[in-house]
């Protein structure tokens, strides 16, 4: 997987900036996945995106990876460092369905959370509308909705052992009130905040040089990093 070029790079930000967030992900994937025709990547498991997208982090950032989180109790801001030898190994085998309590389920997709998008329900209600429309035969679910909730909760730990990037799922502890909480790790939503910064850093060297030297943004892209570095620096002096 090839580094994404300063050109490339702001391509990408330019066609994802307006996206809802299912279809910017799926923008992010098309890179990571160029082999992948690009109507068949709504329909890769999300296991299979997510690893994707983090072997996409990995080769054009960085594999470790600064975040943090406000505590909900306190409000006490928790900066940590992610490092990806600590995540899954994003090479296991594709995951497309399982199989529980007799039941088979396509493992969810791009697809399938973009048809949740358009509904725009309650998180339970999402959840059960997800766990139907996976279901190979959703007429042979059970039709009380204590039995489905812990239908629900099988297939949810079932798929947390079978693909573990489905979702990422973080222990934290606040330094600050001692409260632990969990919380999601959404790769497709750090990646992008990632390319984001680096277009509009991009942007700020395109104008500061085209305004000092006239060059056209091709020419100031064209220079690699060091060189546009030693310009700027000479600019800003």
């Amino acid at each position: 997987m090839a580094a994404i070029t300063p050109q490339h790079l702001l391509s990408v930000w330019e066609q994802g900036v307006q996206r809802h967030p299912i279809d910017r992900a799926l923008l992010l994937l098309s890179l990571a996945r160029p082999e992948t025709p690009a109507e068949q990547l709504a329909d890769l498991p999300l296991g299979a995106r997510n690893a994707a997208l983090m072997s996409l982090q990995r080769a054009c950032f960085s594999a470790r990876l600064p975040a943090w989180l406000d505590c909900l109790a306190c409000g006490e801001r928790m900066e940590f460092e992610l490092d990806a030898a600590q995540l899954p190994p994003t090479g296991t085998e594709r995951v497309d369905s399982i199989e529980v309590d007799g039941h088979r389920f396509t493992c969810p997709t791009s697809r399938h959370l973009a048809k949740l998008a358009r509904r725009n329900d309650e998180p339970q209600t999402a959840a059960r509308q997800l766990l139907l429309d996976c279901a190979q035969d959703a007429d042979a679910l059970p039709r009380d909705q204590a039995a489905l909730a812990e239908l629900l909760q099988h297939i949810e730990s079932t798929l947390e052992a079978v693909d573990p990037w489905v979702n990422i799922a973080l222990d934290v502890r606040c330094p600050a009130c001692a409260q632990t909480a969990v919380a999601d790790f959404d790769i497709a939503d750090y990646l992008w905040r990632q390319i984001e910064q680096r277009a509009r850093q991009l942007l700020g060297d395109i104008h500061a040089l085209a305004q000092a030297y006239g060059w056209t943004e091709p020419d100031i892209l064209a220079l690699g990093e060091t060189r546009r570095a030693a310009y700027l620096a000479r600019v800003l002096a």
